[in-house]
């Protein structure tokens, strides 16, 4: 089946350099994506875009490049809530990724139990509402029971200014739940002004909350820009990222976000996004907790 991307998508970066930062042995890359291919695993009909493909090949490829050793790999919203290709990567990984997978209230209890032995984790709920449509909260809220006796986590993907509406229904759910990129704060903001220190706040509050300080590239304004001779890229998100990393250092988790699903100003270097990481988890004991110790108590601990 031949899909068309949609216009405007940037392809991912082909040629990342080759980090200067050597990340510690067992170093997990905790947020990534499969796309298709879409001739073998078709994107879904209700998608709000086409990416280009993406392959397990391609990514793990990337892994070993990076030095990374292992992967999570989070269902992209434009394969819906069949996970096939997600399962695919699973299983051809050789024990060295698991999964965050995308269900609906049908799924019935064989098939969650297909899902654990293929090495799924947990589910993400996406509530930007750009991405996908809006699902019930009720549902979610039956789904979230349902993984819960499976040690399975949830994985939420907002906006900052959200939170207030949504915090009642992130401190029900009765799993561990792991934010996707800080909430997304507007980085133009003060680091200690009310609208982070509202996430602050609901991390300190709730001791199953974590956070993936990942996605710099979606939350920075300055870019990647060059600081005294060398890419330091994406500095102003460096304060949000090492608060967090430094307030919650057995509860934080980084991820490439490979192949950076729909961008639109620039497609960044893979390779420059490891060398931010020593600039949010600025000692060894930080850098190993935060790629190494908590990804595997959370997705290899069983």
């Amino acid at each position: 089946m031949s899909f068309e991307k949609t216009p405007g998508w940037l392809d991912w970066y082909a040629g990342p350099s080759k980090p200067r930062f050597q990340v510690p042995a067992g170093a997990v890359d905790a947020h990534c994506h499969v796309f298709g291919p879409g001739d073998q695993f078709p994107f879904a009909p209700e998608r709000k875009y086409t990416p280009c493909d993406a392959s397990k090949d391609q990514l793990f490829a990337l892994r070993d490049h990076l030095g990374f050793d292992k992967n999570v790999i989070v269902q992209a919203t434009c394969h819906g809530a069949d996970n096939r290709a997600l399962v695919d990567a699973l299983q051809a990984s050789g024990g060295r990724a698991k999964g965050v997978a995308t269900v609906k209230r049908s799924i019935s209890d064989a098939e969650l139990q297909e899902l654990h032995a293929a090495g799924v984790r947990g589910v993400r709920f996406n509530f930007v509402k750009r991405l996908v449509d809006f699902t019930p909260k009720d549902e979610l809220l039956e789904i979230a029971h349902r993984i819960a006796p499976l040690g399975w986590h949830v994985v939420i993907y907002f906006e900052a200014v959200d939170l207030p509406e949504l915090w009642d229904f992130f401190t029900s759910l009765p799993t561990t739940v792991v934010v996707d990129h800080m909430g997304r704060p507007d980085v133009s903001k003060p680091v200690d002004g009310p609208e982070f220190e509202l996430f602050v706040k609901f991390m300190r509050e709730h001791e199953n909350v974590w956070s993936k300080v990942s996605c710099p590239e979606r939350l920075s304004i300055t870019g990647p820009a060059a600081l005294d001779g060398e890419q330091n890229a994406y500095q102003d998100v460096i304060p949000f990222a090492r608060r967090i990393v430094e307030t919650f250092p057995d509860r934080v988790l980084w991820g490439t976000d490979w192949p950076h699903p729909n961008l639109k100003n620039h497609m960044p270097d893979d390779g420059l996004l490891v060398d931010f990481i020593p600039h949010v988890a600025t000692t060894p004991e930080l850098q190993r907790k935060l790629l190494v110790d908590n990804p595997t108590r959370l997705y290899w601990g069983d």
